[in-house]
């Protein structure tokens, strides 16, 4: 298993009104834009933007970061495997398949394996 990307969570109640200072800061446009479960995502450089209603927000707070693998089912084994847990069972989104897992020692984190086009538009190789 591979970590490919890492992406910093920033919270906004706007998605566009966030991204023309990520734009300035990063001199990129989003590598993707989607809605999904009532907020609105936008990755940026490495920030992924998640904006929303604060409510609705607080559903995805708990995890510290975003984290996109080669191979989920490998994160799920080292989770356990390390004495950590699965929060969120695997699920699927537009991007592909994600879980959320909490580390031994409390640090939660988003991890997502994309589809094979993503990888090869944002990640290379």
């Amino acid at each position: 298993m591979t970590i490919l990307k890492t992406y910093a969570r920033l919270w906004a109640d706007d998605l566009d009104t966030a991204l023309p200072l990520l734009r300035a800061l990063t001199g990129q446009e989003p590598d993707l834009r989607f809605a999904f479960e009532g907020v609105e995502l936008a990755a940026i450089g490495d920030f992924l933007v998640i904006a929303g209603t604060p409510g609705v927000r607080a559903r995805y707070a708990n995890a510290s970061a975003t984290v996109v693998v080669s191979d989920l089912d490998e994160v799920a084994g080292a989770v356990a495997a390390g004495g950590g847990e699965i929060t969120v069972p695997e699920a699927r989104s537009a991007t592909g398949r994600f879980l959320y897992a909490r580390h031994r020692g409390g640090p939660e984190v988003e991890y997502v394996e994309w589809m094979p086009d993503l990888v090869r538009r944002i990640v290379g190789g």
